[in-house]
């Protein structure tokens, strides 16, 4: 799985082994572990903006977590364990990776509740960041790795990604206007222009980039 997922990017392969700290520690922001991090995403995003840096951080996360399990179905492999237990985060740069033993094969739809719910809970709780926002960046992560997928020759699983768009809270969030290839319009905007150097996504609701206050 390892060799075959690489190919397709960063973002579908998960570190394996000792190292790094349990994701639950973001969540519950133990240390101030999401305050820090989100901190360092703000140094590398150059914006002194917390709330620009942790939405485009947790889009990153989703994609993270969509990218191997997704991955895994494209390509008739056997899916990932990351379970809330199992899952570990690495910084500098950000990744996720695994750590003891695997139990079960992660659901696609599992992954709503077990990482994708706790993480905006924590995000809200310490940026403000709207959660609608939120949520249509992991509807927007969604399609995107089934993007590239699609690229990479994998079989997209339009069904799956329908499923889930229609699970709450991913429902609402926006509208896939074409199956093959995906395309979504979000209802949302997570951000991106506001970085510096950045500007509107491909499936952002908006047209133009709004005037700087």
């Amino acid at each position: 799985m390892v060799v075959v997922l690489a190919a397709l990017g960063p973002f579908f392969t998960l570190a394996v082994g000792p190292g790094g700290r349990p994701v639950l520690d973001l969540y519950r922001n133990a240390g101030g572990a999401l305050d820090a991090l989100v901190e360092r995403h703000a140094e590398r995003l150059g914006t002194a903006e917390r709330r620009v840096a942790a939405s485009i951080l947790f889009q990153e996360f989703a994609a993270r977590l969509w990218s191997p399990v997704l991955g895994s179905v494209a390509f008739d492999l056997p899916a990932p364990d990351l379970s809330a237990a199992r899952l570990r985060w690495r910084d500098d740069p950000f990744r996720l990776g695994v750590a003891g033993p695997a139990a079960a094969a992660t659901e696609p739809v599992a992954l709503v509740d077990e990482h994708l719910r706790p993480m905006v809970a924590a995000v809200v709780d310490r940026t403000g960041v709207a959660a609608d926002l939120l949520w249509g960046n992991a509807a927007s992560a969604l399609v995107g790795t089934l993007t590239v997928i699609r690229l990479n020759g994998g079989r997209v699983d339009i069904a799956t990604a329908r499923t889930l768009l229609d699970t709450e809270p991913l429902r609402g969030t926006g509208t896939l206007v074409r199956a093959d290839p995906p395309v979504f319009r979000r209802r949302s905007c997570c951000l991106y222009y506001r970085v510096p150097g950045g500007g509107l996504c491909g499936d952002c609701c908006l047209t133009q980039v709004p005037a700087r206050s």
